[in-house]
């Protein structure tokens, strides 16, 4: 065992490619073989796309063409809405085709760049070609990127957030260009992009006034956090309940009001509330169930493959806060990804936790990301 973690640099080297090609092209074929999946969003997106090209791509015009009273601006859709219509014009029929191929290549840098921070953290070859095959079976990995959707475009732009974070964290510096850059890519690829710019921005406020990473504290934060929130929560739907009107604010009452929460999914559903407590149990069970590896209609195999994911990322951090004392680095690391993934998790509870946990994709990759981080710490120690 100690000659496989202590292999030499050059070996390891090897296998890591050798992992790395393999894990993409199973996740290539894998979407290959199973081909494009259109969802009523796709169908939305590939209307604005043949909007957009009539327009001749003046987005000025384009985002004046829909103004609802639920849907966001038309802003927040325009990278995947400009990907869907350079597809249309350049490959026309086989459009939807070439958008998976679009999305296989960003499966692919993303690879790229979770391989890349963690050698920049110079995290053994070896712990790394460990991951990933947990990337490999990862239902989100196997389920999303498929889709006519924003969400390989968004999740590719959330994990190269965390890379320019990770690098400014070696160079003790903030990468305010490509940050600034890259958000704006996130606003414009989904509108649920604000948790992700709001962990962003809460990280370089801590990180230029040195509050102190000690693992305890941040996990007794985070904690301290996730208990609080469903309570934080439930007073805002109290003061939203009584003193705002209107389509958007309607919709987020009365999914609470349905005791709805997971978004067509019924068996998740619990009884109407009646008083407050029975609302901050909505809040409390909408956060518990962002990370959900199980639902009664999963498949065996399905609730397997997530079983392993989650274990995989609750033992990173089991390891983790033993031994970051001696990688304290990596507390900082730790603190951007888990923050990041907790503030996903509020936002979408309060708002909506979309079928099949659609919003929890885009994290998965940083999330994983703890794992070899976490076994290059203890091993350090």
């Amino acid at each position: 065992m100690k000659n496989i973690l202590f292999l030499n640099e050059k070996y390891g080297n090897w296998i890591l490619k050798i992992t790395f090609s393999i894990s993409f092209l199973i996740i290539a074929y894998y979407h290959l073989s199973s081909g494009f999946s259109m969802s009523t969003d796709s169908a939305r997106f590939s209307l604005w796309a043949d909007t957009l090209i009539k327009l001749n791509f003046n987005f000025f015009d384009f985002f004046l063409i829909e103004k609802t009273a639920i849907r966001p601006h038309l802003f927040f859709f325009s990278v995947p809405v400009f990907a869907i219509a350079l597809c249309k014009i350049i490959f026309v029929n086989n459009w939807q085709y070439v958008f998976l191929l679009f999305n296989l290549l960003l499966v692919f840098f993303s690879l790229m760049i979770f391989v890349k921070t963690l050698r920049k953290l110079d995290v053994r070859p070896i712990f790394i070609s460990l991951s990933l095959p947990v990337i490999v079976i990862s239902v989100d990995i196997l389920v999303w990127p498929k889709f006519i959707l924003s969400d390989m475009i968004y999740a590719f732009f959330v994990l190269l957030a965390t890379y320019f974070i990770i690098k400014g964290i070696l160079k003790d510096k903030v990468y305010y260009l490509q940050l600034f850059l890259v958000i704006i890519l996130l606003l414009a690829s989904r509108p649920s992009s604000f948790p992700v710019i709001f962990s962003i921005i809460f990280f370089i406020f801590i990180s230029k006034y040195h509050f102190l990473f000690n693992s305890k504290i941040i996990l007794l934060s985070l904690i301290t956090l996730f208990i609080s929130t469903p309570f934080v929560f439930s007073l805002l739907f109290s003061i939203i309940e009584l003193n705002f009107n209107g389509a958007r604010v309607d919709f987020i009452v009365n999914m609470v009001k349905a005791g709805t929460i997971i978004h067509d999914r019924p068996e998740t559903w619990v009884d109407i509330p009646n008083n407050f407590i029975d609302v901050v149990n909505i809040y409390f069970l909408r956060l518990i169930n962002f990370f959900n590896p199980y639902a009664s209609t999963f498949s065996v195999v399905h609730i397997i493959l997530n079983i392993i994911q989650l274990f995989v990322i609750l033992l990173s951090i089991l390891i983790w806060s033993l031994s970051s004392d001696v990688f304290k680095i990596s507390n900082k690391i730790f603190l951007f990804i888990l923050s990041l993934s907790f503030f996903v998790a509020a936002f979408h509870s309060f708002i909506l936790i979309d079928y099949d946990w659609r919003y929890r994709f885009p994290i998965i990759l940083p999330l994983i990301m703890l794992f070899p981080l976490s076994l290059e710490s203890f091993f350090k120690r």
